[in-house]
């Protein structure tokens, strides 16, 4: 199968509101730096700045409910997260909330956890510059972008994407690299690979996931189908 030209791709103009989690900026405080986070009761509760877990309490004032109540949440399946290595403490995604939230008809108020960043990497300069401004108009992601696998480590390290859209055959060898080293770092246990090509069967492709890749997408694609898979994989716990 030929490589898939960029020219060819759709990039829909109705996809605008495709997003669902399009936000507002954060609040910082500018005393302290800190973005808060204010809770259905107003009172106010402070977490870090770009901060993507939450615990049990942090999620019950943004919920207005007890923390035992969260934690019922996490232990029937309801809300997704995961334990502390020894520990019993309950950690819980900022997307997963955001989703449980929606999902139960929670009211989200002011509730605001900044926006998703999204590291595009593709050895194709004109297929790199055709997606970024498609997300870009259609999203409020945070993006950057890279040519190359070892490009893509340095920005893993310095922006701490939510999802990499990842060229598989920038390299085979880099991209089974990035996607490994992804997989075994401890500050990028939340980061989900997408793969991107325009070359694999559907059998290949479905062998990805067993390789570390959270999800597929087949070039060309329209832009409401990235946003969609972005969406998928931020929102579930594997």
């Amino acid at each position: 199968m030929p490589v898939c030209d960029p020219a060819n791709w759709a990039f829909p103009a109705d996809c605008a509101d495709v997003s669902s989690r399009a936000s507002r900026s954060p609040i910082v405080c500018p005393a302290t730096r800190r973005t808060e986070y204010p809770d259905l009761s107003h009172r106010g509760v402070l977490m870090p700045f770009e901060k993507d877990v939450l615990t049990t309490g942090e999620v019950a004032k943004l919920c207005n409910v007890a923390p035992r109540t969260v934690s019922k949440w996490f232990d029937s399946g309801q809300l997704g997260g995961y334990r502390i290595p020894g520990s019993k403490d309950r950690r819980i995604p900022v997307p997963e909330l955001h989703r449980f939230m929606k999902a139960h008809g929670i009211p989200l108020a002011d509730f605001s956890y900044g926006n998703t960043r999204v590291l595009i990497v593709d050895g194709q300069p004109e297929v790199v510059d055709a997606l970024e401004r498609a997300l870009r108009e259609s999203t409020d992601y945070e993006i950057r972008t890279a040519s190359s696998a070892f490009k893509a480590g340095l920005e893993c390290e310095r922006f701490r994407p939510h999802v990499v859209l990842l060229d598989i055959h920038i390299s085979d060898a880099e991209g089974k690299s990035l996607a490994a080293l992804i997989r075994e770092s401890d500050q990028m246990q939340m980061t989900r690979v997408i793969a991107m090509s325009g070359k694999l069967t559907d059998g290949q492709a479905q062998g990805l996931r067993g390789a570390g890749y959270d999800g597929f997408l087949k070039k060309p694609f329209p832009v409401r189908d990235v946003v969609k898979t972005i969406e998928n994989v931020t929102s579930v716990v594997h």
